[in-house]
């Protein structure tokens, strides 16, 4: 495998805004428009998910382009998709399920992964075998409250609740104890991504940012 000068993940730039933008399905022209106010808001670390059309050029032209910001691919399933995504130059590696292989490549290349798991055991799992933090996914369908029974008996564990977390309920998983979250559709919502709507995504970006 050829993996290109990958940019060191800024820590303290996620430590500021600790929020991983999940971007799915979305397409170049939209992308090229809303990353310039993603980054104007403060906001500094983005996903691209490899299921994404085009998800590898997307990675490599907002790692070349962006400095400043933490590029990294998600719905990272095997080493196939890992080699895949560090050769595009994800700074960052973002699973929906447990890979102890994925895990494993990520902490020897000293890659930040944030492995999903849902379960006491997987969480337990993921962490044991070297995931930088676990993302607890699909947390939509159990709340700030999992996160908080969670963090109860496993509280060395750093995770990253992923799904159901929006604007109106994001500090209540950081006081169950999130190091970070996932947002996807919440943070970037369908009626803002269209043009004409730059000054209200930016609004929307920026009250995200100022929460913290």
């Amino acid at each position: 495998m050829s993996v290109c000068k990958v940019k060191e993940f800024s820590w303290t730039k996620f430590h500021d805004a600790p929020i991983v933008g999940i971007l799915r399905g979305v397409d170049e022209t939209t992308l090229e428009r809303i990353i310039p106010i993603y980054v104007q808001a403060g906001l500094s670390t983005i996903e691209i998910t490899l299921n994404t059309p085009n998800a590898l050029a997307f990675i490599e032209k907002l790692s070349a382009a962006y400095p400043d910001l933490n590029v990294g691919a998600g719905t990272v399933c095997d080493l196939e998709g890992l080699d895949k995504a560090l050769e595009a130059g994800a700074q960052f590696i973002v699973t929906p399920i447990v890979d102890q292989e994925v895990i494993a490549k990520c902490k020897s290349l000293e890659i930040p992964v944030f492995s999903g798991a849902l379960t006491p055991t997987e969480i337990y799992t993921a962490w044991k075998a070297g995931a930088t933090a676990v993302k607890i996914f699909p947390c939509s369908q159990f709340g700030a409250n999992y996160v908080k029974d969670i963090k109860a008996p496993l509280n060395e564990i750093k995770v990253l609740p992923t799904g159901g977390v929006d604007s109106k309920n994001i500090q209540s998983f950081f006081k169950a104890g999130a190091y970070g979250v996932g947002m996807g559709g919440s943070l970037f919502p369908k009626a803002l991504l269209v043009e004409g709507q730059e000054d209200a995504l930016l609004s929307h970006f920026t009250a995200l940012k100022d929460s913290f």
